[in-house]
């Protein structure tokens, strides 16, 4: 199996002001400085993206924003794009997190345009998937991540998966109290590499991070 440098990201979400979101960055980058092995990006808030990046600089931490809209340009009021996006210096855009679907009303096919549209503006998507603690129940854990990766990654070929991460997150993790144990999480890794394996190829699912 070919080498893989894990991404550790950490989606800040409505969190932090100015002056606490450059500390954060600043102690982050600190820290990261010190790791070997794993690459590391943080999530900002897009009022944050620029001082953050500046925060970073000369360090090996990425920066990512939390989403965009699939639109070049126009009258979408609170939304940002890819191009304003890359153009602050961020490497990464989430796509599909558990909150813009729940939350926000995301649909897989929404995703999908998003994903789509961040790979076409040079930016690297950071692909979120996992189910809800009635589907873990149900034993619908490999059909919801299924259903996720074939609708989201629509359109997207091997080419193009060396800028895609696939960040499995078990929605009922989150904030709740329960914890998904590493077995939990490697068995759910490995149903999402077999999938690609079925979907894609061997060399996309040993690469994929």
């Amino acid at each position: 199996m070919m080498a893989r440098t894990p991404l550790m990201a950490g989606n800040w979400k409505m969190n932090t002001d100015l002056d606490e979101a450059v500390a954060l960055a600043k102690a982050v980058s600190a820290e990261a400085d010190k790791a070997s092995g794993v690459d590391v990006a943080v999530c900002v808030p897009s009022p944050f993206l620029i001082p953050v990046k500046e925060a970073l600089a000369g360090g090996k931490v990425g920066l990512g924003a939390q989403d965009c809209h699939w639109e070049d340009a126009g009258a979408f009021t609170g939304a940002i794009s890819t191009s304003m996006i890359k153009s602050v210096g961020s490497d990464y855009v989430l796509a599909g997190h558990s909150e813009r679907r729940a939350v926000f009303g995301d649909s897989d096919a929404d995703v999908n345009k998003k994903v789509l549209k961040i790979l076409a503006g040079g930016l690297k998507a950071i692909l979120c998937i996992g189910e809800l603690k009635e589907e873990r129940e149900s034993g619908e854990t490999f059909n919801v991540c299924a259903t996720q990766l074939s609708e989201g990654l629509a359109g997207v070929d091997a080419a193009m998966m060396k800028d895609i991460v696939i960040a499995y997150e078990p929605v009922w993790a989150i904030g709740t109290g329960l914890t998904a144990t590493p077995e939990v999480a490697q068995e759910t890794h490995a149903y999402i590499r077999s999938w690609f394996v079925e979907n894609y190829s061997q060399e996309v699912a040993d690469a994929v991070v």
